[in-house]
């Protein structure tokens, strides 16, 4: 048939759901066969992260159904992200931001998906470090529609006024300029009380402060 393309498993015994009809694979073993077919390693953590986001599977799930494969690309990786997603990373940004940004240059941890109330209004920031009024706010998407862009605004200035600081970053930023972005980061958590320092994440680091 046309536009159908035909997969065959030595697993399908152990990957097919017990219960549901019709017959169909269960989440775990489709996300992680997403994975094997994303043209690079981006794509293939934004199915797990979007899968876990979505709360379709568990991280726990897909980490059983890793080590149940003897074969699988990027096993390391995956695994190494799915304890990311497990700490709340819901897109590839995000974990992006964690091991190219934070992690490595040695920023305190943030809370990821944090809670936030300011009056009636309720909101989950990225990444919050809420001992110093700090918040990394990360935006994916290509372009930004104006009304979506004031949006954010909005919910910034909100934030500004219950002592929220907001550092907002695009895909460019963290994957382009990861050093720059740690600086930042560290300057304004330095300005709210951090004592800790920033660390260069390699012999070609280039974050420095201003």
């Amino acid at each position: 048939m046309p536009l159908v393309v035909v997969h065959y498993s030595a697993k399908i015994g152990t990957a097919i759901h017990p219960s549901r009809t019709p017959p169909r694979t269960r989440i775990e073993e489709t996300t992680l066969d997403l994975t094997q077919s994303a043209p690079n390693l981006d794509e293939a953590i934004t199915w797990l992260a979007r899968a876990c986001s979505r709360r379709l599977v568990t991280a726990e799930a897909l980490l059983a159904a890793i080590q149940m494969r003897s074969k699988l690309r990027w096993r390391t990786e995956l695994t190494d992200a799915l304890s990311d997603i497990r700490d709340g990373v819901h897109s590839v940004l995000e974990w992006r931001y964690v091991r190219g940004v934070e992690r490595p240059h040695g920023l305190p941890r943030a809370k990821r998906q944090a809670l936030s109330r300011v009056g009636q209004r309720i909101r989950y920031l990225d990444n919050r470090y809420p001992e110093f009024g700090v918040a990394v706010e990360l935006d994916g998407q290509a372009a930004h529609p104006a009304e979506a862009r004031w949006r954010d605004i909005h919910r910034d200035n909100a934030s500004a006024g219950a002592g929220i600081v907001t550092l907002r970053y695009s895909w460019a930023d963290v994957t382009d300029d990861p050093c720059r972005v740690a600086a930042e980061v560290a300057q304004v958590l330095q300005l709210r009380g951090w004592t800790g320092r920033l660390r260069p994440c390699g012999p070609r680091c280039t974050a420095t402060f201003p």
